[in-house]
């Protein structure tokens, strides 16, 4: 085990971790925003009392979000020194706007979101969650910009500063609208939403299900089920724009995703299987012309594959191939999950099918476990690049950090994390089990003399 290896590991456990959070934070913005919006058109207390009780579990992602993030801000310093001394004119622009453009919104109006519920007129409260959950949008934005750079950089040229080569800026707009930001922010909007989407039909199936805040969890499941076929179909054809981007500026990594080695042939495409490398064989069932069609819509159309590099310049084919498929079929399993509860919907018996609740109630997984493979599919597919086409991963490794001092940072962080996934399991479950407030509990009480004096309100 080296530091290269070790530091590797390092950031991929600090940021999977930290990945399961914004992605709940961003989708639960835009449900929060839904369920005020509905309270504000319908004045139905039910909808208040929903925006209350997913307020509190948005702060909780959030904080844990917050945490999480700045220790990758650090690890940028100690373990990549090489590759900020190399992109630090490039990064701080974006990273700076996040922290102007987003932070500072999101962070500015938290605090009427979290207490400004009796405070504050519903229409100024209902101004703060937009604010918020723009601001959790705009950070998604930054931070995309920041990756997608590294996978398509452009608006940059190469500088020789005291020995050291450096990337500097040359046009901010082409930094930021780089090949791949806008199909990639896409996509990741997309797959917050159904993580926010599937939380809240878990939420609601759970309380359907054990006949606790009925009303409440039917509501939530319709909305959340509106929102989930909305986002899972749109997903997959997000997907489909994102692979035709990969095939143009990544081949390498689009040969990887489908185990395709023929340096210029018509590619085929598996549902599953299993990559051997070294024989150059995919085993399971192939598609023959399906990746060319996909592609170019012509099963005859040429893809570039993994024989057009040399093996030091391609990515570890089986285990993205097994990522990404894995991510596919996840997707496909939440389109199925969320039209079967339109269509029950549809037909009335939505909440009489017991089995389908239950799916429900365990769908949560799916997202949060689609986003981390597509994160580890987009990442570990550029390899053995950290700066596509331009700087290896070998090269941005900091030379002074020994691979003991790794090694226990990893275990620090592994332990802190177990504690910290565990708490928040035990504070997101207690919160669900308290339940939300009940409706008529969040209307203002009539006072006394009101009633005493008015016997008209007691006919």
């Amino acid at each position: 085990m080296n530091t290269l290896w070790l530091s590797r590991v390092q950031f991929g456990l600090t940021i999977s971790f930290h990945y399961l959070f914004p992605p709940l934070s961003i989708g639960l913005g835009v449900m929060m925003v839904t369920m005020e919006a509905m309270y504000l058109k319908t004045r139905n207390k039910v909808y208040e009392s929903m925006a209350r009780f997913w307020t509190k579990i948005f702060a909780l992602t959030f904080g844990l979000g917050v945490a999480t993030g700045i220790v990758m801000e650090f690890e940028f310093g100690t373990n990549w020194a090489n590759y900020s001394r190399f992109v630090g004119d490039v990064f701080g622009a974006p990273l700076a706007s996040e922290g102007i453009f987003a932070f500072f919104l999101e962070s500015g109006f938290l605090a009427i979101l979290l207490f400004g519920w009796d405070r504050v007129g519903p229409k100024t409260h209902f101004f703060s969650t937009i604010m918020v959950a723009f601001g959790s949008i705009f950070s998604a934005l930054w931070i995309n910009v920041a990756n997608s750079w590294m996978q398509t950089p452009a608006g940059f040229h190469l500088v020789l500063h005291n020995g050291v080569l450096r990337a500097q800026i040359t046009n901010f707009w082409q930094v930021v609208f780089n090949p791949s930001t806008m199909d990639r922010l896409v996509h990741v909007l997309l797959g917050a939403l159904l993580s926010g989407a599937f939380l809240v039909l878990s939420v609601g199936a759970y309380y359907v299900l054990k006949r606790r805040h009925e009303d409440f969890g039917r509501r939530c499941v319709k909305m959340a089920l509106i929102l989930a076929v909305v986002g899972a179909v749109a997903q997959l054809v997000s997907g489909d724009f994102n692979a035709k981007m990969v095939g143009k500026y990544q081949p390498a990594k689009l040969a990887a995703f489908e185990g395709h080695f023929p340096a210029d042939a018509p590619a085929g495409m598996s549902p599953f299987g299993w990559v051997d490398s070294k024989t150059q064989t995919v085993y399971g069932p192939r598609i023959p012309g399906m990746l060319s069609w996909l592609m170019y819509y012509n099963t005859k159309a040429p893809v570039i594959g993994l024989d057009h590099f040399p093996p030091a310049l391609r990515p570890p084919v089986n285990p993205v191939f097994q990522s990404y498929h894995a991510m596919v079929a996840i997707g496909m399993a939440l389109i199925l999950i969320s039209l079967l509860g339109i269509f029950y919907w549809w037909r009335g018996t939505l909440f009489q099918k017991r089995w389908l609740l239950w799916i429900f109630v365990v769908s949560v997984v799916g997202p949060e476990l689609a986003n981390e493979l597509g994160w580890f599919s987009a990442e570990v597919g550029r390899q053995p690049w950290i700066v596509y086409g331009i700087m290896k991963t070998s090269q941005a490794v900091s030379p002074d950090v020994a691979a003991g001092e790794v090694l226990a940072s990893i275990i620090m962080f592994g332990i802190m994390y177990v504690l910290l996934g565990s708490l928040f399991i035990f504070l997101m479950n207690r919160k669900i089990q308290q339940g939300p407030e009940e409706a008529a509990a969040v209307q203002p009480p009539i006072p006394p003399h009101v009633v005493e004096g008015h016997g008209r309100l007691n006919a």
